[in-house]
């Protein structure tokens, strides 16, 4: 039997995953509950199986965006609207199988032993990764890191995590970026900013084959340039931000 929750909910956005969304859902929900999707404007009629699951299961709940927004956007809505029905926690997981369900239930048991703080998961990468994707998401970190000035951001893109609600909420609505594939990156660099510590968990990663239903919207020169404005954007925000985080880290020698 999935693990119940009032507090703590499964959030999956979703954007042209094909037949892989209907897979994520059900594992995740075999896990846990709820679970709601974000459709964030597909065009692939993958909508339409999980409505169908949904109607069966009020534990499960689609919100359909009229049209692609971008990841972040699709967390936002969902965010939002779960805060408005008294959920504190949301844990991220990709539409395309690449997340691990069965490691849903530790991490919210994560979450609810420590409700201050985010829990990302670390990656631990198979044969399959590409290797570009591998060496690329190292120089991420390694800026996510120093522009949080090393609070233990052990992987700052891999989307499968547990945020607070209301902090990510706010940190959100105090900026106009963090819509599109620079959500995951920027979202736990300011939430560290805004004194939001990191708990990291090992958790493995998959890269699906096309031959396996594996989608991909990543696109190498378009995403590597946002990220790239992203980290300038934010390592401005940090040297800003800077006698405030060092005065955070020396804070508990002094006592």
């Amino acid at each position: 039997m999935p693990h119940t929750s009032r507090t703590h909910l499964v959030l999956i956005p979703s954007y042209n995953p094909g037949e892989l969304l209907a897979v994520t859902v059900r594992a995740a929900r075999a896990q846990w509950a709820p679970v709601w999707v974000v459709v964030d404007g597909s065009t692939d009629h993958s909508t339409a199986a999980v409505q169908a699951m949904a109607e069966q299961d009020p534990q499960l709940r689609v919100i359909v965006l009229p049209h692609n927004q971008g990841k972040g956007a699709a967390v936002l809505a969902g965010l939002q609207a779960a805060a408005a029905e008294g959920f504190t926690h949301a844990l991220t997981m990709d539409a395309d199988g690449q997340h691990p369900a069965e490691l849903i239930p530790t991490f919210m048991a994560t979450s609810a032993a420590a409700p201050e703080a985010m829990v990302l998961g670390k990656p631990v990468f198979g044969p399959e990764a590409p290797a570009l994707r591998v060496q690329g998401r190292r120089v991420s970190n390694a800026w996510a890191n120093l522009e949080t000035l090393g609070m233990g951001v052990g992987d700052s893109l891999y989307g499968f995590r547990v945020y607070p609600i209301a902090a990510l909420v706010r940190v959100m609505r105090g900026t106009r970026f963090m819509r599109r594939f620079d959500f995951d990156p920027e979202a736990v660099v300011r939430l560290c900013w805004a004194g939001v510590r990191p708990i990291n968990v090992d958790a493995p990663v998959r890269y699906l084959q096309p031959d396996e239903g594996g989608v991909s919207h990543f696109k190498y020169l378009r995403d590597n340039a946002l990220l790239s404005w992203m980290h300038t954007r934010l390592f401005t925000g940090f040297v800003l931000r800077l006698p405030l985080l060092l005065a955070r880290r020396l804070r508990p020698s002094r006592r």
